[in-house]
């Protein structure tokens, strides 16, 4: 039987985990209220990255006396900035499970030095929680962009422990729930969920991380674009919009644009449905088939967002060539773009199901995941 194309295509074929896709019916046009060639330090520019941190407390839910400050760097910069001007106060735990947890591991023990408790899953699990003292300093990460791991909820943090908790929640701001109580330290980018552009990075600090903050002076000399004290106080502008380097205006005004979008569609409840909506598509269609799954073995640790898959079929003599061919199939038809999994992961698929993407292009898209897989089962048998 010919495997025919589907009737269907996606109205928008951009699958990519970051940098994602944009709100529906964005337009370059949406950023005509940038002021461009101002200084950020002007009344204007200082405006808008205030209305920034302001919209972004209020869709997230984020507590009163909690910090939110832009940061150079992307997610990255504000882990990073974290990590390196709060930890060595006590011993430390490192948690991951995918990536880049990974690479935070590397940072702390490796380059920091730190003494540091290193716990670790393979792609696809997750580390139990309930085995974790949070009377250290735990870094992790809240929803694994590379593994379609996420953490299901925060009841095994308690409130009362003595260390700082630092989560890298960059694929899980705006799409799922974040127990600010549980949470010390929150970073993020405007690139994921939102759809933003790259090199911002938002970085959310609890009364207790602003405590640490004021209360210990690291033993390694910190970069300027890492100090977030001076003369033993923090720095409070960094959390009014004066930001420690130049931003742009420009990146500025889209995640201004997300934001409205964002509360046009209910905010943060409306976000996590879209985002539910468009992964339960997936985990649907995986479900109906025997030739694919998803990564994250606990359906409880599913993530909403990057939602990882692997291929299941005993035919398949070389997983990483298969899932490879597949996405090009896929891409070259102008279907799906960039949903190959990443570079350490095992070999598969991701497919970003973060709010921006519509579900109805989820759904045109799946009918040709059957016919790509199709076409290279027939094409490995014909090479064979």
């Amino acid at each position: 039987m010919a495997n025919t194309t589907p009737d269907t295509r996606p109205a928008n074929p951009r699958f990519s985990s970051g940098p994602c896709a944009k709100p529906p019916h964005w337009s370059l046009d949406k950023l005509a209220d940038a002021p461009l060639g101002r200084s950020h330090r002007a009344a204007i520019g200082k405006g808008k990255l205030a209305a920034a941190i302001d919209e972004t407390r209020e869709i997230l839910g984020v507590p009163d006396d909690y910090r939110i400050g832009i940061v150079p760097a992307s997610d990255t910069g504000a882990v990073e900035m974290a990590m390196w001007s709060m930890l060595g106060a006590r011993p430390a735990t490192m948690v991951a499970w995918e990536s880049f947890g990974a690479g935070w591991v590397t940072d702390v023990v490796k380059q920091l030095k730190i003494e540091a408790e290193v716990k670790t899953a393979e792609y696809g699990q997750i580390v139990d929680f309930a085995e974790i003292d949070f009377d250290t300093d735990v870094v992790f990460t809240w929803n694994g962009t590379t593994s379609g791991v996420r953490v299901p909820n925060g009841d095994a943090i308690p409130e009362g422990r003595e260390g700082l908790t630092i989560c890298d929640a960059t694929s899980a701001a705006f799409a799922q729930d974040l127990p600010w109580d549980k949470l010390d330290v929150v970073t993020f980018s405007w690139q994921k969920v939102m759809g933003g552009e790259a090199a911002h990075g938002m970085l959310i600090l609890s009364p207790r991380a602003v405590e640490r903050l004021e209360s210990y002076t690291p033993a390694w000399p910190l970069p300027k674009i890492f100090r977030m004290t001076k003369s033993g106080k923090l720095i409070e502008g960094i959390f009014k919009g004066e930001t420690i380097n130049t931003p742009s205006m420009l990146c500025v005004e889209d995640y201004l644009v997300a934001l409205d979008w964002a509360r046009e569609v209910g905010g943060l409840e409306g976000l996590k449905a879209r985002a539910n909506a468009n992964a339960q598509a997936i985990w649907d269609f995986c479900d109906a088939r025997p030739w694919i799954a998803n990564l994250a073995e606990d359906e409880a640790t599913r993530s909403n967002t990057s939602v990882c898959l692997k291929f299941t079929d005993d035919r398949i003599k070389d997983g990483a060539a298969f899932a490879k061919a597949v996405a090009k199939r896929l891409e070259g038809e102008g279907i799906a773009l960039d949903i190959g999994a990443y570079r350490d992961a095992p070999a598969g698929l991701r497919i970003w199901c973060g709010a921006t993407v519509e579900t109805s292009d989820i759904e045109a898209m799946l009918p040709w995941l059957d016919w790509a897989f199709e076409a290279e089962i027939a094409a490995q048998a014909e090479a064979a």
